[in-house]
């Protein structure tokens, strides 16, 4: 087996109907066509139509499988009302909704205007706020089970530095993810997260990596696996998280990032630069510490 293959078996997710939110391009659209090729009904969502309609085709000519492209912008919860208005009459079910959308850019906080600021927090957390709460009041009217993934970051429980906006966001959507595990579990409602490292992607990565950082910032060596993520480990997680194989797993932010953050946290593993032979060195100026005490 290769992190490449499918982890589930065929037909995993066959007659599931689950929106993906931002599935258009990226990781959303990597996302979205693993669920179509495990079985489900497909609906993704952006601004641009176009874009849309582009993913669709290709994706349905991969898997055999329907999926359905609506524009919607999901701050707005009249669009949101017309997608969940829309997926109804092309499946006449929803199951699953998963939070991708969203907005991110690198700077230093002092250069943000408010609305910069606000640009990011109303796509990543209002959007996904809004789509939850539609979503979500579908399924408890309805009586109906239903499954929320929400795309986070690292940075989401840890902060970060310029990149302010997303980390402020993303904290808030963690937070409604464990919040609404515990409400409405009662409602046979699952919220779970993925916490994704660096997958590179076309468009977020020119922007959280422009070209003049780029011979200055390497990903990779941050990284303890010395790599950064396939698309296909992440779509393998989220295809997991979206079906009852993971029916007991509510509330819990998974992380997938190769070790990432954890080589951040620890105060000493910088120390990982240290060249083999200055160690010797090292041991021989400790040891001479510890004969003076």
């Amino acid at each position: 087996m290769h992190q490449d293959e499918p982890m589930l078996k065929n037909n995993a997710l066959k007659g599931k109907t689950i929106v993906v939110t931002g599935g258009g391009t990226g990781l959303g659209k990597s996302m979205a066509s693993c669920y179509s090729a495990l079985g489900a009904n497909v609906v993704i969502t952006s601004r641009k139509i176009e874009v849309l309609e582009a993913a669709a085709a290709e994706i349905t000519k991969e898997t055999g499988q329907p999926v359905h492209p609506v524009a919607c912008d999901v701050r707005s919860e009249e669009d949101i009302e017309g997608l969940l208005k829309a997926t109804l009459e092309k499946f006449g079910r929803v199951d699953g909704l998963l939070n991708n959308a969203a907005g991110n850019f690198i700077s230093p906080t002092e250069r943000l205007s408010a609305k910069a600021f606000g640009v990011i927090i109303d796509i990543v957390l209002k959007g996904t706020v809004n789509c939850t709460m539609a979503f979500g009041k579908h399924w408890i009217k309805e009586k109906q089970a239903g499954t929320v993934l929400n795309i986070v970051t690292t940075y989401a429980s840890t902060g970060s530095g310029y990149v302010v906006p997303s980390a402020c966001a993303k904290a808030g959507v963690l937070a409604m993810t464990r919040s609404l595990a515990v409400e409405w579990a009662k409602y046979n409602i699952r919220f779970n997260a993925i916490a994704p490292g660096p997958f590179p992607t076309k468009g977020a990565w020119d922007r959280l990596v422009p070209e003049p950082l780029k011979d200055k910032i390497s990903m990779e060596k941050r990284i303890p696996l010395k790599r950064v993520g396939e698309h296909s480990e992440l779509s393998n997680l989220a295809s997991y998280l979206m079906s009852d194989f993971s029916a007991y797993i509510n509330g819990e932010v998974v992380t997938i990032d190769g070790g990432e953050w954890l080589q951040g946290a620890g105060q000493f593993n910088q120390l990982e630069a240290v060249p083999a032979p200055m160690w010797d060195a090292i041991e021989t100026a400790i040891r001479g510490k510890k004969g003076s005490s």
